[in-house]
């Protein structure tokens, strides 16, 4: 997606784009992509070159995806997890770089979704994955699946440890918080009794953590 390009057209056709779908999305054929908000304004063959600006494909690429890259990495550690597989020590090496990735995704500026040409005048809508949806993809399947798996949900807890150190927002903390109580929710049910005691021990940990840097 050429941003600098779509900001070109939307200031050369006096209109303002709000893309629909964020980046590595699966547009099927018939759905709006962009929605436009004078669109007699758009010439004949306004469409072609706004289109043009797009990288359009039959298969998803990292190419201003960092989503797509993770989820290749969920999907490594899921057949690892696997009966047929049973490998934790690649699951767990997984989470390891998955963590490693959030901490680098939290130490920059998030992008922006609203470019205005010129300034008050909004001229484009991009639409990026949250924290929160970044998360989601990046551990909860690998949660569900490593409920009844110690040293991976044990993992977990260590991965949203080091990201919360990182960072310095305390509504992101937060939120690593959350999920850390899920993972010991969830191995409640799976774990014998003294697994499920080290999981909490990481909970608290956590939690305690928080609070102090809150």
């Amino acid at each position: 997606m050429d941003i600098k390009r779509l900001i070109t057209l939307a200031l050369a056709y006096r209109i303002s784009l709000h893309l629909e779908r964020r980046v590595g999305q699966f547009v099927p054929a018939g759905v709006s992509l962009a929605r436009v908000s004078k669109l007699e304004r758009v010439p004949a063959d306004g469409a072609t070159h706004l289109i043009a600006a797009f990288d359009i494909g039959p298969t998803r690429t990292m190419q201003q995806d960092v989503e797509f890259g993770i989820i290749q990495i969920v999907d490594i550690a899921l057949r690892a997890m696997s009966p047929a597989v049973n490998d934790p020590s690649t699951a767990i090496s997984c989470v390891d770089q998955l963590s490693r990735i959030m901490i680098v995704w939290i130490g920059r500026m998030p992008p922006t979704s609203h470019y205005y040409a010129p300034p008050h005048v909004l001229r484009l809508f991009v639409p990026w994955i949250s924290f929160d949806g970044l998360l989601d993809t990046a551990f909860e399947q690998i949660r569900h699946y490593a409920a009844a798996d110690v040293a991976v949900s044990l993992r977990l807890m260590r991965a949203f440890n080091d990201i919360a150190n990182a960072t310095e927002h305390a509504d992101l903390r937060v939120k690593l918080v959350e999920r850390a109580r899920r993972v010991a929710a969830g191995g409640a049910g799976h774990l014998p009794k003294e697994d499920v005691a080290r999981l909490q021990r990481r909970l608290k940990t956590l939690e305690a953590d928080v609070v102090v840097r809150s």
